[in-house]
């Protein structure tokens, strides 16, 4: 077969095995984690309101809103402004929370447990951007009504997050960030089962930004998209960590949302350190969680090391896995070695030597992946859950009691098998 040929096929392979990524209008409950699969799921410690089976995942999104027979949804198209609002998530068809929580500590459940969306609620959106401005003596100023307005929606916005703190009886959130090809109801149900098993730790958002454009060149737009979306995250982080108090933001970003995560994170650590401020303090990143990322490895041996950027959150978990066919396409059609497929013996030398410096990032080996991709394992492996559930409720460093990780070399860790037992 020509090399043509071959070209030309690849972006057909990969937009099939993407494709094959992205989710169901409906999915069921994720497996559960390794840590709860004894009955020990933390009902008890879980707050009165959020003991239910229809509980509300929070959004951002900068999609473009739709309306269907009076129903709101958000499609692929871009928004030049944000929405804040609720979705309620249904686990079952007339699950109660006893019921849900029993089976949630169950590693064979007698019936699969649905995830469904009920509604989404908008309950406000912010002012389009760019915000008016006007020029003087060579420099842009924001209008006074613009800044009055923006203001407004910024109380309303932390007011509302507050709120939900105060009802989860911790002032932490759990942002999740999601990848290529995904819809707004995937990032939902990603969500639902992250926090789900995390105990439902903290007050759930999730950052939806436009992908799943879909057709052959969709993961291109989708690229673009993620560009597009910089802005606003920043905002919105920017506004969550202004909250006085709020104590940690953990993220866990998927795919190319590790793009957007990481552009947005390094734009604001540049801008906090030009202000002689400490941005681990400011931005209150407990945990940057990584899964499968979409990342050229050359860029983020810049921004890890060059840059400092692992030096700017609590820490940095990457989960890694030389299976994921999917990054494999994505390494054929962007000609730059995946993040997400790397392993410490592909390495060199001086860049184990660089890794090991940068003491708040480790990397996780994932072995043993089921799936046709091994592409959405942060969601379907009971290792990965549960190690990701450990992290957000107590911010624990591989290697410790609660991380029985084991060490390769370095900074540079394996998942074994049954983890965490």
């Amino acid at each position: 077969m020509s090399k043509a040929l071959i070209d030309l096929r690849l972006p057909i392979v990969f937009a099939f095995l993407f494709g094959l990524c992205a989710c169901s209008s409906a999915r069921v409950l994720a497996p559960t984690p390794n840590i709860f699969t004894n009955g020990a799921y933390p009902q008890i410690t879980i707050p009165q309101a959020y003991q239910t089976a229809r509980p509300s995942i929070f959004y951002i999104t900068d999609r473009y809103a739709t309306r269907a027979k009076g129903v709101l949804s958000y499609g692929a198209e871009r928004s030049s402004s944000m929405a804040f609002g609720a979705s309620t998530i249904s686990f079952g068809d007339g699950q109660d929370w006893q019921s849900l929580s029993a089976a949630s500590g169950q590693v064979k459940r007698a019936e699969k447990i649905k995830l469904s969306l009920v509604e989404n609620r908008e309950i406000l959106r912010f002012d389009k951007t760019p915000t008016p401005f006007e020029v003087v003596n060579g420099k842009p100023v924001r209008i006074p009504e613009a800044v009055a307005s923006y203001n407004t929606k910024r109380a309303e916005f932390q007011a509302q997050i507050r709120e939900q703190m105060r009802l989860a009886g911790k002032n932490e959130v759990v942002i999740f960030v999601p990848g290529f090809n995904n819809s707004f109801e995937d990032g939902l149900y990603s969500l639902a089962d992250i926090w789900h098993f995390s105990g439902r730790h903290g007050v759930p958002i999730v950052y939806s930004w436009p992908s799943g454009a879909g057709g052959l060149f969709g993961y291109f737009t989708d690229r673009e998209s993620g560009e597009f979306t910089i802005f606003h995250f920043k905002e919105f982080l920017l506004q969550l960590s202004q909250i006085p108090e709020l104590r940690k933001i953990h993220i866990v970003a998927h795919s190319r949302g590790t793009d957007v995560t990481t552009t947005a994170l390094r734009e604001m650590i540049i801008a906090v350190r030009n202000q002689g401020k400490n941005p681990k303090t400011e931005l209150k990143i407990a945990n940057l969680i990584m899964a499968a990322p979409d990342l050229d490895f050359a860029v983020v041996r810049q921004r890890l090391i060059a840059e400092g950027f692992g030096a700017a959150m609590g820490q940095v978990t990457v989960y890694m896995n030389r299976g994921d066919t999917a990054l494999g396409i994505a390494q054929r059609l962007m000609a730059g070695q995946r993040f997400g497929r790397l392993s410490q013996e592909r390495l060199k030398e001086n860049d184990k030597d660089i890794f090991s410096e940068v003491k708040t990032v480790s990397f996780v080996n994932v072995e043993g992946v089921k799936g046709l991709t091994g592409h959405a394992y942060y969601r379907t492996n009971r290792n990965v859950l549960s190690d990701i559930a450990t992290i957000i409720r107590q911010s624990a460093v591989p290697g410790s009691p609660a991380r029985p990780l084991r060490r390769l070399e370095g900074n540079f860790w394996d998942m074994p098998a049954s983890y965490p037992h």
